[in-house]
């Protein structure tokens, strides 16, 4: 028996688990098929990691939506203060951004993955690299692997392969085919947080822009989708930035993302009305001063050209005169900005998967599978997908401790029944 523990995948659910497992006692195994662990946490949040949000668990809960009630076991036995007490004790000290993320002070996600690192070695745990989990057996008193390697055995099993987001850092969805073939069911996978394609020739114009404070609506029909507020960058293929992250996994998940329309109220802190009057009195004040730069007071130069062209107004056109038709379509122009879209950039640019194995099929108080005893699931593998701002890394945090935990109980449980 190569492992009372094995864990597969040495990404953020895998390292917590195989960690947890080993200082529970079990004799733990850590495969990562890559060269090297935590690759997606060196590249999560610009290289700074998010390691959580500033909430209570059941702030996370909520920031999922219905599928966040999985999480209440897990949450419960490690929590968004003792994730952050974690890596604190690793020497990580930590900061809340105004957005409520939370993110190391020294901005470098390296110093996560190091932490976590150093927890894992004193732990007892091994880890072993480039080795690729390739099928899974159930056995009698536990399970085989085949493994790129050879075989191995081991008692319980912790699969944290995670989903196809970043397929260059190793998550190539290598864990849906072999859960399919032991009888689970595998939510569609489709990319969440990733850019947004637009069909606008003048935004690839504006790449590099950020507009700090935006609310994006995704419409269908008429029928809004999700709105979500935050801050927004302009692309050469579109639209990046947290907000346009936030609302993308709708975009992945609908059939006829062409049908789709992106609404950007450029201003969401001021009132409809309250925008039209400013318009009225600047333009009565300031008569000579050309449109654009009457605009260009609220909103970045470079995005009041297309905004005048947009609402069919002359680029040489001044305050005087203004129309209260052309008054409203600028206003209307500024406050329900339209663009279509036409997708997103795909897997490749995903920061998170949404699908996976159906949660149905997990018992949400331990990470084991209803489907085969003795098999774990955590981390992005399940179909469980939250929004920006650190909420999926706590899900992995949590879900993968759960699994150690709970796997190396269960171990210690059974060898001291039989004697062993």
């Amino acid at each position: 028996m190569d492992a009372d523990v094995l864990v597969v995948g040495a990404g953020a659910a895998g390292l917590v688990a195989a960690l947890k497992a080993a200082e529970e006692g079990a004799r733990t195994l850590l495969l990562e098929k890559t060269p090297r662990a935590g690759t997606k946490i060196l590249m999560s949040g610009g290289t700074r990691c998010n390691i959580t949000h500033d909430t209570d668990e059941r702030g996370i809960v909520e920031a999922y939506g219905p599928p966040g009630r999985f999480l209440h076991s897990a949450l419960a036995a490690l929590g968004v203060r003792e994730s952050i007490a974690l890596f604190e004790a690793e020497g990580v000290a930590t900061k809340v951004e105004e957005t409520g993320k939370i993110f190391p002070v020294s901005n470098r996600a390296a110093d996560v993955l190091d932490a976590l690192l150093r927890r894992l070695a004193r732990s007892g745990a091994r880890l072993v690299y480039e080795e690729a989990l390739q099928d899974l057996v159930p056995r009698e008193g536990g399970f085989r692997l085949v493994t790129s390697r050879g075989e191995r055995l081991a008692r319980k099993v912790i699969l944290t392969t995670g989903g196809q987001s970043y397929p260059g850092s190793g998550t190539t969805g290598d864990g849906y085919p072999i859960l399919t073939r032991l009888g689970h069911t595998i939510v569609p996978p489709r990319p969440a947080l990733v850019p947004l394609t637009v069909n606008a020739p003048w935004v690839p114009d504006l790449r590099g822009l950020t507009l700090p404070d935006v609310t994006l609506t995704v419409t269908d029909g008429g029928k809004k989708l999700i709105s979500r507020r935050g801050s927004l960058l302009f692309a050469h293929f579109g639209l990046s930035g947290p907000v346009a992250l936030d609302v993308s996994r709708v975009v992945s998940g609908h059939a006829e993302p062409k049908r789709l329309v992106l609404e950007i109220d450029l201003l969401p802190d001021v009132k409809e009305t309250d925008l039209d009057e400013r318009l009225r009195l600047e333009a009565a004040a300031s008569g000579k001063k050309h449109l654009t730069a009457i605009v260009a007071t609220w909103l970045p130069r470079r995005l009041c050209d297309d905004l005048l062209k947009l609402a069919r107004l002359d680029l040489e056109r001044r305050g005087a005169g203004l129309t209260k038709v052309e008054r409203q379509g600028l206003t209307t122009t500024i406050k329900h900005l339209k663009l279509p879209l036409t997708g997103t950039m795909g897997f490749g640019r995903a920061e998170v998967t949404a699908g996976g194995v159906d949660l149905k099929e997990i018992d949400s108080r331990d990470m084991q599978s209803r489907k085969v005893p003795g098999l774990y699931i955590a981390g992005e593998l399940l179909d469980l997908d939250g929004p920006i701002g650190g909420y999926n890394f706590q899900a992995a945090w949590s879900t993968g401790w759960l699994a150690g935990w709970k796997s190396a109980q269960v171990v210690r449980s059974e060898t001291s029944t039989s004697g062993v």
